[in-house]
């Protein structure tokens, strides 16, 4: 066992810091202390979810947090569970759309995550691309559009886009949706807490879109993203419990043990790790879905996002692509031409990563495209059709205090 484990240990060394400040690439952030014991508590029983008598307590502490969850959101009734990632849960919202409205369409903006396409494909549903303006967020024109048609049957919002962190106006597909008969589903699994911060202060997010997502009829959010619980934690909700007919199934050996409704009975997953509600439930009891609570932990991450935007913004060396909407930064080298943009956030990306372990700092890129970069009132030379730019994801709340230092590593990188 101990050569094993040191064995284990020497290939965990193969790993990016992802837990560290300067580890601002990818969304990752280290599990809160309490979400550990808690996972790890509950795994030493290893408790299934599934079925109630495979997990009674843990089953419990899953209702418990869904409902609170759905609280946050505002959805009173409501119906839903955890799921093993957003991606499933997406899947969950879909296929539960596709059984609403048979033989339609689903819309989604060409900035929201590549899964739903995927789900679609899955499904056998056909997915509809809709344009996105300048800020990254869906073309409530070219959405009209395509409604009038009457073959869309859902929309999907997004409130934080993976790429850009973009928040789509839900309150106003909401209106559109309603005027159409369609169903409105929001894909919150990067922003959803931002629901906590959503009230137009200086270090909050606009309250309108996340207010909105309490008129919707699904909405799937990640606690292993800003919930800060270990992956995979995702979950699914639905305005309406009706749902559940679509779940409709027999087991010839389950859900005998209780009258209760079994988490299995609303759920395209059968087994599933109760140990995740429990990390969830015990980091909830420390950090309360409230603007004091776990929104306390989203505010740096927003004022980081906000204070380099604006030394980007004093510098001659860089350029803001898109004012943050949450916690995540685009910005690009400031040079003539996409080609020489591109040559120079590669380098970026590839030095940064090669410095010393105390020296070094981890960011990403993200392709852009000369339309894109025009729209948003950027002129280089578009001498290749893309570029890629860099992007920063500040989700760790002590990255707030490191953001000068940041700011001149990435100077320092492009010297």
């Amino acid at each position: 066992m101990k050569a094993a484990t040191d064995r284990l240990h020497e290939r965990l060394r193969d790993n990016y810091p992802f837990f560290h400040p300067r580890y601002i690439g990818q969304m990752l952030k280290p599990p809160h202390p309490a979400a550990v014991v808690g996972y790890v508590s509950a795994m030493l029983i290893n408790p299934n979810n599934h079925a109630l008598d495979g997990g009674p307590a843990t089953a419990q502490m899953e209702k418990e947090v869904v409902a609170e969850l759905a609280a946050m959101f505002g959805l009173d009734p409501h119906v839903g569970h955890l799921t093993s990632s957003g991606t499933i849960a997406n899947l969950e919202a879909l296929f539960v759309a596709r059984e609403t409205h048979p033989g339609k369409a689903i819309a989604y903006s060409t900035d929201a995550h590549y899964t739903h396409g995927r789900m679609g494909h899955v499904l056998g549903v056909e997915m509809v691309a809709v344009p996105t303006t300048a800020d990254g967020t869906m073309d409530l024109d070219a959405l009209e559009t395509e409604l009038r048609t009457g073959r869309i049957g859902t929309v999907v919002a997004t409130t934080g886009t993976t790429g850009l962190g973009a928040v789509d106006p839900v309150h106003e597909i909401v209106a559109l949706g309603r005027r159409y008969g369609v169903r409105i589903h929001v894909d919150a699994a990067y922003g959803g807490f931002f629901r906590l911060i959503a009230d137009d202060t200086p270090d909050g997010v606009a309250a309108a879109p996340f207010v909105a997502i309490g008129d919707c009829d699904s909405v799937v959010i990640d606690p292993h993203k800003h919930g800060l619980q270990p992956y995979g934690c995702g979950a699914v909700l639905f305005r309406d419990p009706a749902v559940v007919r679509h779940y409709r199934h027999d087991s010839p050996y389950t859900y005998f043990t209780s009258d209760d409704l079994h988490l299995g009975e609303i759920s395209l997953e059968c087994s599933r790790a109760g140990a995740a509600a429990a990390a969830l439930w015990l980091t909830l009891r420390l950090l309360p879905l409230t603007p004091d609570g776990l929104g306390a932990a989203l505010r740096p991450g927003r004022r980081a996002a906000l204070a380099w935007a604006g030394l980007i913004a004093a510098s001659e060396e860089l350029t803001v692509y898109q004012p943050p909407q949450l916690d995540i930064l685009t910005y690009f080298p400031a040079l003539g031409s996409l080609s020489r943009i591109d040559a120079a956030s590669a380098r970026v990306l590839d030095r940064g990563m090669r410095l010393p372990p105390d020296e070094a700092v981890f960011v990403a890129t993200y392709t852009a495209d000369a339309a894109g970069i025009a729209a948003r009132g950027h002129r280089p030379e578009a001498d290749v059709p893309q570029a890629r730019i860099l992007r920063s994801v500040l989700m760790k709340p002590e990255i707030e205090d490191q953001v000068p230092d940041l700011h001149e590593r990435i100077r320092a990188l492009l010297a």
